[in-house]
């Protein structure tokens, strides 16, 4: 196998892979939407909400803002605390967020949350844990596809903005190792 025309435009990339087989592209594909760790609010808690939107829906909503999520140093035992305190007349955005680790933060300013009216208030911690998408959406790590051509496959990447497009594939790639060295480790048990 090797790599051939990558091209890197930031949040995304793309990149082909000759001599591959069917399933080893697959099995990154799958591996980098659904293996990868990135940081999601997990939990909300609300100290007080005037909105005209249920609580639910406002947690829903700050779970699914991508946090940019550092390539090491953290483990799935870490919660990070994102707070917001607003009052309308404003929209709240992702970007409103205060967060209790300077490293681990919203990746996207500018991502509505809930439009509050005049006198309305909303205040609400949310903690961020690592998870990977196999647990719940909210933490996939971007879009990645594929197409055949001769035996050569064409990789896409897009990031949700968590990480480089190039970390998701090697965290991909990592993630895959780990399994086979466990799969390893009990087969020779047999």
């Amino acid at each position: 196998m090797r790599i051939s025309d990558p091209e890197d435009l930031g949040t995304s990339m793309s990149f082909s892979i000759k001599e591959c087989s069917p399933y080893v592209a697959n099995a990154v594909r799958r591996s980098a939407m659904s293996a990868v760790q990135t940081f999601a609010m997990d939990r909300v808690t609300f100290y007080e909400n005037s909105s005209a939107m249920f609580d639910e829906f406002i947690a829903h909503r700050m779970g699914l803002v991508p946090i940019k999520t550092p390539s090491k140093g953290y483990n799935e035992k870490d919660e990070i605390v994102f707070s917001v305190d607003e009052t309308g007349p404003k929209t709240v955005y992702s970007g409103d967020f205060t967060t209790s680790d300077k490293d681990v933060k919203v990746a996207n300013d500018k991502i509505p949350i809930i439009k509050l009216a005049e006198g309305q208030k909303v205040r609400a911690e949310g903690k961020a844990i690592l998870g990977t998408a196999a647990k719940h959406a909210k933490f996939q790590p971007g879009l990645i596809t594929y197409e055949e051509n001769d035996g050569s496959y064409r990789f896409y990447v897009e990031s949700f903005g968590q990480m480089p497009p190039k970390e998701i594939i090697n965290k991909a790639l990592d993630a895959i190792r780990e399994e086979l060295k466990d799969l390893l480790k009990e087969v020779k048990k047999l």
